[in-house]
């Protein structure tokens, strides 16, 4: 992503206060990248660094973090010894019980919030480099995989991570690709990827997250989910842009711009596209069409141990057979698509959302949850002022079409 050097160097010097090695970072969120109609939570950095301060426009949004370690437990305890004050309550059981609330409850995240370093106000999860890679590999949570099939600032970079990303981003514009028509725009491509992360999500039903919040990440950052996807886009040969702006040579950096794009419906192609969705995500969707199409138990199985692909001897690019043909040509494939992800993202999103009054203790959990509420509020009262400012020119176009009628 392009960002401010600035900006970068400050985030970056975030991380040098941190003793403990970190391998992986990656910011993210409305205090790094522009969100249209994004309010602020009232969150206040004491002394940011004139570089945040001006990025964020005087907002003083709090900034995510993500650290990927090697070791949960080594790298706890060093943080412990350094920085007791990030922690709750629960650090003075010791890096041991920290690291086993990290990795043995909902998506192997542990969050410290409302830290501040360097002047700045952050929060920053914990996780171990395996459990990150296998959730963009394999989607069996989709918490992290969901976050970084968004725009993001990496300011640590791992080529195991990297690597398990490309495969993760590829994963997120197949799916949104099934989950849209043959005609769409580049907008609701990058709104149905944008959300992916966002359904069966606990915070989403409660008053506490905007609910235009999808709308809001893609309208302000067009040109860097497009630096994402266009280059994937260009090796898939089910989808196009078909636009005449795609000839001139500044369209990819053009944030005004939506183009218009077309995939191929041939069942064998979609086929494909199933047959190559991550392992753990593809098995929930199997089982949502084993029950659809009333399968037997024993030929499902049998079709399943034909499909693995450890047992495969010739290692070879996955190619759908007629099951993902026929699921492709389903009339349901929308609705079972969404239904496994939410299956996949409700339990472990709503457990971490439980262990943040553990990891954040209570008081900073109340504030946050404040804060989040503060949020809606704002974005409601936003979208009833925009509804009813627009509504008198409504009634105005009105009048003036029935008066020229009379």
């Amino acid at each position: 992503m392009i960002i401010n050097q600035e900006f970068k160097e400050a985030l970056r010097q975030i991380l040098w206060q941190f003793r403990a090695p970190i391998r992986y970072a990656f910011a993210y969120g409305s205090g790094v990248f522009t969100q249209t109609g994004a309010a602020s939570t009232g969150s206040t950095h004491p002394s940011a660094p004139p570089a945040i301060q001006k990025m964020q426009q005087g907002s003083g949004k709090m900034i995510d973090f993500i650290f990927g370690v090697s070791y949960s437990q080594h790298w706890h305890d060093l943080n412990l010894h350094q920085h007791r004050d990030h922690y709750s309550g629960l650090g003075s059981l010791g890096s041991y019980m920290v690291s086993q609330v990290q990795d043995k409850f909902g998506a192997g995240v542990y969050f410290n919030t409302h830290i501040t370093v360097n002047g700045t106000l952050i929060k920053y999860g914990v996780v171990n480099l395996d459990t990150l890679c296998t959730d963009l590999t394999q989607w069996n949570t989709l918490y992290l995989a969901g976050r970084l099939q968004k725009p993001v600032k990496i300011l640590r970079d791992h080529p195991k991570v990297r690597l398990a990303n490309q495969m993760n981003l590829l994963s997120a514009l197949r799916v949104a690709l099934l989950l849209l028509p043959e005609r769409f725009s580049e907008f609701e491509l990058y709104s149905t990827i944008a959300g992916i992360s966002y359904m069966g999500d606990l915070r989403m039903v409660l008053p506490t997250e905007d609910p235009g919040k999808v709308r809001n990440i893609v309208s302000g950052q067009m040109a860097h989910f497009r630096r994402l996807y266009a280059p994937l886009i260009s090796n898939l040969p089910n989808v196009t842009f078909q636009d005449p702006r795609c000839s001139q040579n500044d369209w990819i950096d053009d944030p005004d711009s939506i183009l218009a794009m077309v995939q191929d419906m041939d069942p064998i192609k979609r086929g494909n596209m199933v047959r190559r969705l991550p392992e753990s995500f593809r098995q929930k969707l199997y089982f949502q069409y084993q029950s659809r199409f009333a399968i037997p138990r024993a030929e499902f199985n049998k079709m399943m141990e034909e499909n693995d692909d450890s047992k495969q001897e010739i290692v070879r690019r996955p190619q759908g057979g007629p099951f993902e043909r026929r699921i492709a040509e389903d009339d349901h494939l929308q609705e079972e698509v969404s239904a496994s992800i939410s299956k996949t993202i409700r339990w472990p999103s709503t457990v971490q959302t439980i262990k943040g009054t553990l990891t954040a203790g209570v008081g900073k959990s109340l504030t946050y949850l404040k804060e989040k509420r503060d949020k809606h509020r704002k974005a409601q009262a936003h979208k009833a002022l925009t509804e009813k400012t627009q509504k008198p020119d409504t009634t105005e176009k009105v009048e003036k079409t029935q008066e020229k009628k009379d």
